[in-house]
C-alpha cells in the first residue's frame, strides 16, 4: 500500500512539474542556482553504476536535509555544513559494494553545458556547485540542481514525501519570482 502512495505522489508530483513549468523567465542568473555534480571514478561499468547507487543515496539523505533551505545561500551552508555527511553516505554505500576508493565532497564554481531538466533550461556557464569526486573522479558524471531542489522530488522512501512538499512549495515560489508573480 505505502508503495502504490509513493508511486501515486510521484505522478502527481511530476504532474504538477509539468504544468507548472519550470523555465527560467525573469532575473534568475547562475548565481541564483546551486548545482550538483557526481563524478565517477573511471568510465568502467562498474564505476559508472556505483556512481548512480551513490547518487541514490546522497540525494535520499539531502531531501529532508535541504527541505528547509528557501534560498540559494541557505542551501549552500547547508551543505557546506554537512560535506563529511554527504562523504560519509557515499563511503557507506561504496564500502558496501566492496569498493576500496572513496569520496570527497566540496563546493566549487563550475562550467556545466546547457541542460534541461523537463521544462527548466539553465544556460551554459559557472555555477556554483556541491561536487561529489568518487575516487579519482575521473570518469563520466551525472550532474543535476540542488537548489531549487529540481533532482529532489522523487524518491524511494516514502517517509520523505512529507519533505518533498516542501521542496515544491520551494520550488513553485522560485519560479513564480522568475515568471514576475
Amino acid at each position: 500500500m505505502k508503495y502504490i502512495i509513493s508511486v501515486i505522489c510521484i505522478v502527481i508530483i511530476g504532474a504538477v512539474f509539468a504544468i507548472v513549468g519550470l523555465t527560467p523567465k525573469g532575473n534568475m542568473t547562475n548565481s541564483d542556482y546551486l548545482r550538483v555534480h557526481i563524478r565517477a571514478n573511471s568510465n568502467s561499468d562498474a564505476d559508472q553504476t556505483i556512481k548512480y547507487v551513490v547518487r541514490d543515496a546522497v540525494v535520499e539523505a539531502l531531501i529532508p536535509v535541504l527541505s528547509d533551505a528557501e534560498t540559494k545561500d541557505e542551501a549552500e551552508s547547508i551543505i557546506s555544513k554537512n560535506l563529511a555527511y554527504i562523504e560519509k553516505i557515499a563511503n557507506n554505500v561504496l564500502k558496501t559494494e566492496g569498493y576500496s576508493y572513496t569520496s570527497k565532497a566540496y563546493i566549487s564554481s563550475e562550467y556545466f553545458p546547457t541542460r534541461t531538466y523537463d521544462k527548466l533550461t539553465l544556460e551554459s556557464g559557472y555555477y556554483d556547485s556541491l561536487i561529489l569526486a568518487l575516487g579519482a573522479g575521473k570518469g563520466n558524471n551525472w550532474w543535476c540542481v540542488v537548489y531549487p531542489a529540481f533532482c529532489f522530488t522523487n524518491t524511494k522512501n516514502s517517509a520523505n514525501n512529507v519533505y518533498i512538499s516542501k521542496i515544491w512549495e520551494i520550488i513553485k515560489s522560485v519560479t513564480n519570482k522568475t515568471e514576475g508573480k
